[in-house]
């Protein structure tokens, strides 16, 4: 599992560490992520049925960021623990947002009272080598939220920047 880190302008929260792991498949991915800390002072969407959803990031999220070396490209994927899910295409830094295709996604997660952890697996169409980002939005039921990655830029949180994208994928395991 790789560690990720709490923007330096969040303030300390319910949660202690983040953690999360990813893997290329012969068909997109498979992803887990671990929040560490007392689960019932943050917020859990309630589970619903699988579906693609927008504003995902609103509350606590998951998200990979996959874009191909040598390119500009590359697609987000938002992982809820609700089991809701979304999936965007984008050219280059937010230009030309748009949903992308995708053959399934399932979410699966499990919490107790200090430990969340959320299995996903992504069928898609993911080109290797790749760098990736590992993400997460955590809310506490005060409404505050926490941003954690693999790496941030300086400034306000940004998962969009590449800067995130601190992991490399070379091959299918």
């Amino acid at each position: 599992m790789q560690t990720l880190i709490l923007h330096p302008d969040c303030s300390a929260g319910p949660i202690r560490s983040v953690s999360g792991n990813i893997e290329a498949t012969q068909q997109g991915c498979k992803a887990r992520f671990r929040l560490d800390g007392d689960i019932s002072k943050i917020k859990i969407p309630v589970h619903a049925p699988s579906e693609r959803m927008d504003n995902l990031w609103k509350t606590t999220c998951f998200e990979i960021f996959w874009q191909p070396d040598g390119g500009q490209y590359y697609r987000e994927f938002n992982l809820s623990p609700s089991s809701r899910w979304a999936c965007y295409d984008f050219d280059d830094f937010r230009l030309n947002s748009r949903d992308a295709p995708v053959q399934a996604i399932s979410v699966a997660c499990a919490h107790d009272a200090d430990q969340l952890q959320l299995e996903a697996s992504i069928a898609s169409s993911l080109p290797l080598p790749a760098k990736i980002a590992l993400n997460a939005i955590v809310e506490d039921v005060g409404g505050h939220i926490q941003f954690w990655a693999l790496a941030f830029d300086t400034g306000k949180p940004e998962f969009h920047s590449e800067v995130c994208r601190a992991l490399h994928l070379e091959n299918i395991k």
